[in-house]
């Protein structure tokens, strides 16, 4: 079997095994992973690599050290849900960076987080006056949680007596062109009435439309034109 042949298969079988193990291990975004999974993450990718490419070795050394890392990451998860004593250790446990007000120095020395990180950190937050936080905590993923005062927090419905209108996420009946005939089954649609609704927002043709979504609750069209397009 030549080179090719034999990087081909193996990188099949390297992603699907690293595909099996990623589900095992259960579904994080990025921005919630701490720093040591993102390490983790990255050394079991690149055995996964180096199982694809690496023709000096033989392939199973490399599968055994793929599974040796999942098993590992698999069994701290299992441990971390166990027992919280141990999740403190092994996962780490947020730490508060202002109370009442007030800036915590001294955790912000423990952990080597900086005041540019805590302003920078802010600013994503919308925040831009360290007076307006209450409390600042530092999550174990590197995110920042912010409470405001209570004179800055946003008004709710509630805080002005409304109850709102309970709204659903808008179903899709058009993308690229192509009714999504499943979609008008769930409102209890059919063609027809969304040809008509779409020629009262100016459209004959379906293959007019990029995108075009409806939220039953408000009888509310978002339509997405391909001519409205910028041209590149």
């Amino acid at each position: 079997m030549n080179e090719a042949a034999v990087v081909l298969v193996r990188s099949i079988i390297g992603f699907f095994t690293l595909l099996i193990f990623a589900r095992l291990l259960g579904k994080q975004q990025i921005s919630q992973l701490t720093f040591f999974e993102y390490v983790l993450g990255i050394t079991i990718g690149s055995i996964a690599a180096s199982l694809s490419v690496d023709l000096t070795s033989r392939a199973w050394p490399h599968w055994v050290g793929l599974f040796t890392w999942t098993a590992i990451v698999f069994t701290l998860q299992w441990i971390s849900v166990r027992s919280p004593c141990a999740a403190k250790y092994l996962v780490g446990e947020p730490t508060i960076i202002i109370m009442n007000g007030q800036i915590m120095e001294n955790n912000m020395r423990k952990i080597r987080y900086t005041t540019s990180d805590l302003l920078e950190q802010l600013r994503d937050k919308g925040v831009f006056d360290l007076n307006q936080v209450a409390y600042a905590v530092l999550e174990t993923d590197g995110q920042l949680s912010v409470l405001l005062k209570p004179e800055f927090q946003p008004v709710t419905p509630q805080d002005l007596n409304i109850t709102p209108q309970n709204v659903g996420p808008g179903v899709e009946l058009v993308s690229n062109g192509i009714v999504i005939e499943e979609n008008l089954k769930k409102i209890n649609q059919d063609r027809l009435w969304l040809e008509s609704q779409l020629k009262e927002h100016g459209i004959e043709n379906f293959s007019e439309v990029f995108l075009a979504t409806y939220i039953p609750e408000t009888g509310e069209f978002y339509i997405d034109k391909y001519n409205e397009r910028d041209s590149v």
